[in-house]
């Protein structure tokens, strides 16, 4: 069949308050030109962010019911334990309240000044949190990662002959853990390959690194592995997940994502000295290690979350939407990181806004023009997210794309909202050339796409 159709039925519906061109208009300039600033009571179509937006199911509304808030030992946490062991197989289950606060703890214990973290990509929160540390966060992307019209199917991989050069450079007692992102989020949401995992593990034995993944979208990366990977077709996606986890030292997730729930996270680890550490920083930051900043009913919608993203038939879908939402830019002209990852959807902002250069930021004045145009929200990931000033000589360092991510909530829209995405981008990119630059007017120091403010030029 061609047709997608959602693996679920709808029970209960939000509604969308619709906005006219200057209604838009007149709110971007109060949000000073930054979608994060817009409330979003005044977006048509949010694809802000795939984190904490997605719709839960009714076994996760009635696990909330069931939730037992007890301060320590409670029965949710028990059920969420069980859930995560057998995922995972990881000894120690660290909850925390989302992702980031899994880095925060992560890195307060192996980061620090001179320290060297390599990824295939960081993260803006984890790059943040390792450099808050003192630690440098480096990127080690394979070169096929880089270029986003080619079409190979795992440009989320991490460079092996880069991560062996950077650990003879600054000397392996300098790296106290490398990371793997999967799906790779700041590189177009591209997979990683299990021999790519395997192969990268290898390094790390030999010199004795831990090996961490950022674990967000697991299964969505291991759902990528079995349709595109020689000899995986025939595995379960939770066989998959298995061996990606069971090839790592620890991880961490938000579990916002993959977890299909609204607010979590989870720290992963099988050292038990550093567990303990780790234990000691949760209950002073986070609360109990058996609730970790998060109430009963959490854990709960957390635990049956992680064993719905696991349904296959749920996964294909979730694919597939997305490969629908790509195909129909690329039929319209639009170019995007092909192929199409797990979660979002990349356009390519510097071939949209070739009129502008990276110093005007055509990421964030594409994002403005599909808000003003469509009503829709969009996250840019280039200049205004990774740029970076020397403070020295004031010269700008650009990344290598310019890139807007529209990233699909989980069991949030159906196939017509995407006909209208499509339809919307499509008449935004055929009056490009109107499309206005912009300039930063105040930032903050780390993490400024957040609340930057912005002005046209």
């Amino acid at each position: 069949m061609k047709t997608i159709i959602e693996p679920f039925k709808i029970k209960m519906v939000e509604p969308i308050r619709l906005t006219t061109h200057d209604q838009r208009e007149a709110i971007l300039q109060h949000a000073h030109f930054n979608p994060f600033l817009i409330p979003a009571e005044d977006v048509l179509i949010d694809l802000l962010t795939d984190s904490g937006t997605s719709a839960m199911s009714s076994e996760q509304w009635a696990g909330m019911l069931r939730g037992d808030e007890s301060y320590a030992g409670a029965r949710s946490w028990f059920r969420f334990e069980r859930v995560m062991k057998d995922l995972t197989g990881m000894p120690h289950i660290l909850p925390t309240h989302q992702g980031r606060a899994s880095e925060r703890i992560l890195f307060e214990l192996l980061g620090g000044p001179g320290k060297v973290v390599p990824n295939n990509s960081h993260f803006d929160t984890t790059r943040a949190n390792a450099e808050h540390s003192g630690a440098q966060a480096v990127d080690l992307l394979c070169e096929d990662g880089k270029k986003p019209r080619l079409r190979h199917p795992f440009k989320g991989n991490l460079d092996t002959a880069k991560l062996e050069a950077l650990i003879h450079q600054v000397g392996p007692e300098q790296v106290p853990l490398c990371m793997i992102t999967v799906t790779n989020n700041s590189g177009g949401g591209q997979p990683v390959s299990l021999e790519n995992i395997r192969q990268v593990r290898g390094v790390c034995d030999r010199y004795k690194i831990p090996l961490f993944l950022d674990a967000c979208r697991f299964a969505e990366n291991a759902y990528l592995i079995k349709v595109r990977e020689p000899g995986q077709g025939t595995r379960s996606v939770k066989d998959i997940t298995r061996e990606m986890f069971d090839l790592a030292d620890g991880a961490t997730i938000s579990a916002k994502k993959d977890g299909l729930v609204n607010i979590g996270g989870v720290l992963l680890m099988r050292d038990d000295k550093l567990a303990q550490r780790a234990n000691n920083l949760l209950i002073l930051t986070e609360g109990f290690v058996t609730y970790g900043g998060l109430a009963g009913r959490d854990l709960e919608a957390m635990a049956q979350g992680f064993c719905e993203v696991l349904d296959e038939d749920y996964l294909h879908y979730r694919v597939r939407s997305v490969e629908y939402l790509g195909e129909g830019l690329l039929r319209a002209g639009v170019r995007i990181v092909e192929p199409p990852g797990g979660h979002a959807i990349y356009i390519d902002a510097a071939d949209f806004c070739e009129h502008l250069t990276p110093d005007q930021f055509p990421g964030q004045a594409l994002l403005c023009a599909l808000y003003r145009h469509g009503g829709i929200r969009a996250v840019e990931i280039g200049s205004v997210m990774f740029g970076k000033v020397d403070p020295t000589t004031g010269k700008t360092f650009h990344p290598s794309m310019q890139l807007v991510r529209l990233a699909i909530p989980r069991r949030v829209y159906t196939q017509s909202h995407m006909d209208y995405v499509i339809e919307v981008v499509g008449e935004v990119y055929a009056n490009r050339e109107s499309i206005r630059g912009l300039r930063i007017t105040e930032a903050p120091e780390v993490l400024r796409h957040f609340t930057a403010k912005f002005e046209e030029v």
